[in-house]
């Protein structure tokens, strides 16, 4: 009897393990989907609605605390378009070459005319004392007046040569470096250059460009993190950079941090749109990258934000300027937790699509 008993209740915890088993292996299904639909509930407390083509994200006042989400109220400011291109510090070796051989000639050329005003007057003595009862012979004359020939030839040579030497600084330099260059006593400016304390750069402007005498550019060397040095327009140059296409302008500038060679970035105020813009400055911390295409997100209320393109045409100092048409002065922009947001629209993109 006893032994029956015994087999009886091994054979009830038996069967009590087995239902213990099934109960957890088909409970497991049920309790995974359970902590599923848990999730997708606490995912849905952030909302992403589409208003009128924009989309706009929901986040409690409390998630944005735990996000740290950081507002900031955009000022209104103005912008003047700028013109944005690239230069080339240029060597004037060349120019230097050409006004020492300018120079040169002019020289040779005031010494050829000093002899020859004596060989000249030295034909006209010898011409008149051979006509005066040929006091002296024929042969004395005609050497006299070879002489003042050969004088006038080197005379003629020398002019030549330096006329051709200055229509080449002319073509090759433009008229005003020409000018400056053809002077035996160098000017101020052609000093600055000689003496390295300035150098010359050869900037490429759009073809419609008008640049007025006086102007300034602002310059710095491609890459590198400088201050923007000031150049001031020296005249326009018959000189082209076969890189860009345009009108070519030589400027000078400090050669502090200018090295003959370099390429530099340039910036110069537009002068066909001379009247400031009204708008807004973007912070740089407030834009977001989606798709190519730079975003921010406004806060519409205490709950929503809606996601909007900006404009990077216009750089500014810690950001881009935009006209006032979507942003206006008074909107507060997301400036700390904005990729956040992003991430909490492709969450729920990436949800409707699981959904489908």
């Amino acid at each position: 009897m006893n032994r029956k008993v015994a087999l009886i209740i091994g054979l009830q915890a038996f069967l009590i393990i087995v239902l213990f088993w099934v109960l957890v292996f088909y409970g497991k299904d049920e309790y995974d989907s359970y902590n599923q639909a848990q999730e997708e509930e606490v995912a849905t407390l952030n909302r992403v609605n589409q208003v009128k083509g924009a989309t706009v994200v929901t986040l409690s006042k409390d998630g944005q605390k735990q996000s740290d989400i950081q507002i900031v109220s955009l000022a209104g400011s103005q912008h003047q378009k700028t013109l944005n291109t690239l230069g080339n510090v240029i060597s004037i070796d060349t120019l230097i070459e050409l006004r020492t051989r300018y120079l040169n000639a002019k020289a040779n050329a005031n010494i050829a005319r000093a002899s020859l005003a004596n060989s000249k007057q030295d034909y006209q003595r010898m011409q008149a004392l051979n006509k005066d009862d040929r006091n002296v012979s024929d042969h004395v004359m005609l050497a006299a007046q070879a002489t003042f020939k050969a004088d006038q030839a080197k005379v003629q040579a020398a002019e030549t040569e330096a006329s051709n030497l200055n229509d080449t600084m002319r073509q090759t330099w433009g008229e005003t470096l020409a000018n400056e260059a053809s002077k035996e006593s160098a000017s101020a400016g052609l000093q600055a250059l000689l003496q390295h304390k300035e150098v010359l750069l050869l900037i490429t402007l759009p073809s419609d460009t008008n640049v007025k005498a006086g102007e300034t550019i602002s310059v710095v060397p491609t890459g590198a993190q400088t201050k923007a040095i000031n150049a001031k327009l020296v005249a326009a140059s018959p000189q082209t950079d076969s890189t860009i296409q345009g009108r070519t302008y030589y400027f000078r500038a400090p050669a502090e941090n200018l090295r003959a060679g370099m390429r530099v970035s340039v910036e110069m105020k537009d002068a066909a749109s001379s009247k400031a813009s009204d708008g807004v400055t973007v912070p740089a911390s407030a834009v977001v990258w989606y798709a190519g295409k730079p975003w921010v997100y406004k806060k519409q209320s205490d709950e929503s934000f809606i996601r909007l393109p900006i404009s990077t045409d216009n750089e500014t100092n810690g950001g881009w300027f935009n006209r006032s048409e979507q942003l206006a002065a008074g909107d507060n922009l997301v400036v700390n937790g904005a990729q956040l947001l992003l991430s909490e629209e492709f969450k729920y993109q990436i949800k409707n699509e699981n959904q489908d």
